[in-house]
């Protein structure tokens, strides 16, 4: 099963697809196996894969801002769940209150920038939750999050190019 995903061209996109959805992962991690697949010689087209990769990451956004916060506030004093969904919570809580203080009268702009900045726990799913869990405009942040998967889809192509590149050409 795997090596489908390995030496099969739709294989590939359709893992990075799949990977682009999966929280903490995102965009972020597919990215590179993207850039990975061009180098296997299948006829991997990097623009299709950005664009399944980017729609992949955007998929979740609705239902993580209307659902998850529900949910969430559903399962915070479950036995088994509980821990878990207080963590996501207090985690979106927090990354919503840093946003709103930092933002000022700029929310939507430093939404964009928290989705878009490739770092450890920023993202699709975390800026969409922060945006849930601030009341945020839906269409609006929509609108935000979809810039930030564009800014750091920029950003996570030329590190990988970069790197990739340098490891390549180390290596070769």
């Amino acid at each position: 099963m795997l090596s489908f995903f390995k030496t099969s061209l739709v294989g590939q996109y359709i893992f990075v697809f799949l990977l682009s959805m999966v929280p903490l992962v995102e965009l972020r991690g597919a990215v590179p196996f993207a850039y990975g697949f061009l180098k296997t010689g299948t006829g991997f087209n990097i623009i299709l894969g950005y664009i399944l990769i980017a729609v992949g990451n955007m998929i979740p956004m609705p239902f993580i801002f209307f659902f998850a916060r529900r949910l969430l506030e559903w399962g915070k004093d479950k036995p088994v769940i509980g821990g878990f969904f207080n963590f996501c919570l207090t985690k979106g809580e927090k990354g919503g209150m840093k946003l709103q203080e930092k933002a000022g009268g700029g929310l939507y702009w430093a939404l964009l920038l928290f989705v878009g900045i490739p770092v450890p726990g920023t993202g699709a799913w975390t800026g969409t939750l922060a945006a849930s869990i601030l009341d945020m405009d839906f269409k609006k942040s929509v609108l935000a999050v979809i810039g930030g998967i564009a800014l750091a889809g920029i950003i996570m192509s030329l590190v990988s190019f970069l790197s990739i590149g340098a490891i390549l050409g180390f290596a070769g």
